[in-house]
């Protein structure tokens, strides 16, 4: 139980019980009237229109479906709602309480069968977007799946947050709705705990708190995909120690929320001129923001913990929560290194290099990479096992998995710049050159193929250098080093999980067959 005179005023958490719970609407309560099957796009977008406070270049961004930094990566996330009611068999589940099709992400299994089945769901959605959504609907899904899974871990902890929590489940999974998360505190100094901070509230953090809920005060990040979901669980993943538990808190926040703003990094949607110059960056940029909570009044029913420090490493480790969460990501990697070994070999092809000894080892090599990443996704879930009677993947291939590809993707992208060389870098500044005859015909002499024409040439390679070498790119470099926290931290679950008993029990078993007694009385009886 939380220690509630560490926090800034006692509060009455316990006034409402489990049945009294009426989450609050994340979004317009007719939005999805007249869709009993399964959610689509269109309904999507229309919640989107919600008054949601949004900073970019200076401004509030206003309709975040209409901007022209936003607009067309935000339809592409709608269009994964299209996907899934097009491929309701494959994509969706049938809600135990409301009998509405959603997402298969909602899905807690069972069985082995089952958690194929869910990520075949997942990599259908990932297909869509190549792996560039980092965070698609089906990531914080999996997230507050697992949390469900370990629902005993919460009603250990406090029975009314755990009925919270799971009220808040049945909302958002018979909703569909799509969850970002902030669960890291602002860099700042740090070497520092969140409260000796310089700005108590740098971190964002209870203010207040009565018998209604709690206040919430300061900085969260990195809201990714933040613009385009409907709600936001806000908690901490880091360590969090003695001092820091006004700090402490776990919640589910609609992103129009009162208070509730962000502050949207550069876009790149914005930055890219056409779809053919930047066919990545111009409709998959998910987009960043800092979450900026402007003393936000929380409800009790959307919370799940606070105070209690221990418990925000015991939502993600005690549940399958962190394992499953980081499995969605896993299948995620895994088709997009299916796309990126797609560029290697039409690289190779359109330089008319494929036939040369030396190209034909670095695809070897890449195509043995990024079967790994495939391999370790199945060993997951072969090696997977049955915990509170749901069905979870393997926790050590796992972390190894996110050890290995946090190393492998830099290297994976570099083997790509070294298959297409200047290539990259020596294209027409945009789809304006081949409008200009004289242009167009020196762009025909001097972009040639002997696979491709001149234009397909172009437009294959500004499609690669999109994916590994623009700002785009970088940024996609940068969030496969890092989403699962700094290797330190990835090395640190690998550590924990593997079973060293088995390893040390094979050296224990080895030295326990001799000895130096045994071994002079076989050279006494040789002799």
């Amino acid at each position: 139980m939380c220690c509630a005179s560490k926090l800034p005023r006692k509060a009455n958490r316990s006034s409402s019980s489990a049945a009294d719970i009426t989450p609050s609407p994340a979004v317009p309560p007719d939005v999805f009237q007249g869709e009993k099957e399964v959610k689509t796009g269109s309904s999507h977008l229309a919640a989107l229109r919600d008054g949601r406070m949004v900073y970019i270049g200076g401004e509030e961004a206003g309709d975040v479906t209409a901007h022209p930094a936003f607009r067309n990566s935000v339809a592409s996330a709608a269009s994964l709602y299209d996907f899934q009611a097009a491929n309701a068999e494959l994509m969706t589940i049938e809600s135990p309480t409301s009998g509405r099709r959603v997402s298969r992400a909602w899905d807690l299994p069972t069985s082995y069968e089952a958690l194929v089945e869910r990520r075949r769901a997942m990599e259908a959605w990932a297909e869509t977007h190549y792996g560039f959504m980092g965070r698609s609907p089906d990531h914080v899904a999996s997230c507050f799946a697992g949390m469900m899974m370990g629902l005993d871990v919460f009603e250990s902890y406090d029975p009314v947050r755990a009925g919270a929590l799971a009220d808040y489940f049945r909302y958002a999974r018979d909703n569909d709705l799509f969850l970002t998360y902030v669960i890291i505190n602002p860099q700042a100094d740090r070497s520092k705990a969140a409260h000796e901070q310089a700005d108590e509230y740098l971190t964002a953090g209870i203010v207040d708190q009565d018998s209604t809920g709690l206040t919430l005060r300061g900085a969260k990040m990195l809201a990714t995909s933040g613009i385009m979901a409907n709600e936001v669980f806000v908690s901490c993943i880091q360590p969090l120690g003695p001092g820091d538990e006004k700090y402490a808190v776990s919640l589910a926040l609609p992103m129009n929320a009162p208070g509730l703003k962000l502050l949207s990094r550069k876009s790149y949607e914005a930055a890219a001129p056409s779809i053919y110059d930047n066919p990545l960056a111009s409709r998959f940029d998910e987009n960043d923001a800092v979450i900026y909570f402007d003393d936000v009044k929380v409800p009790w029913d959307r919370v799940f913990v606070a105070g209690d420090t221990a418990m925000m490493m015991k939502q993600f480790h005690a549940t399958p929560a962190h394992v499953l969460q980081n499995y969605q990501c896993q299948v995620r990697l895994m088709v997009k290194m299916r796309f990126l070994m797609g560029l290697a070999r039409r690289t190779a092809e359109v330089n008319g290099t494929i036939a040369l000894p030396p190209v034909r080892d670095t695809l070897g090599q890449l195509a043995a990479e990024a079967t790994l990443v495939e391999g370790m996704v199945y060993g997951m879930e072969a090696k997977g096992k049955v915990v509170n009677g749901f069905y979870v993947p393997d926790a050590q291939i796992l972390y190894s998995a996110q050890v290995l590809t946090q190393q492998l993707y830099a290297k994976v992208i570099n083997s790509l710049r070294d298959l297409a060389g200047g290539g990259l870098i020596m294209l027409p500044s945009s789809t304006r050159d081949f409008a200009n005859p004289e242009i167009a015909r020196i762009i025909g002499k001097t972009q040639q193929s002997p696979t491709a024409s001149s234009e397909e040439r172009v437009k294959f390679f500004k499609l690669a250098w999109d994916a590994i070498g623009s700002e785009f790119a970088s940024r996609h470099s940068q969030y496969e080093m890092f989403y699962a926290g700094a290797t330190f931290v990835t090395k640190g679950h690998s550590f924990r999980t593997y079973d060293w008993a088995q390893a040390t029990g094979l050296v224990d078993n080895v030295m326990a067959s001799y000895s130096v007694g045994s071994d002079m009385a076989l050279s006494e009886a040789a002799a």
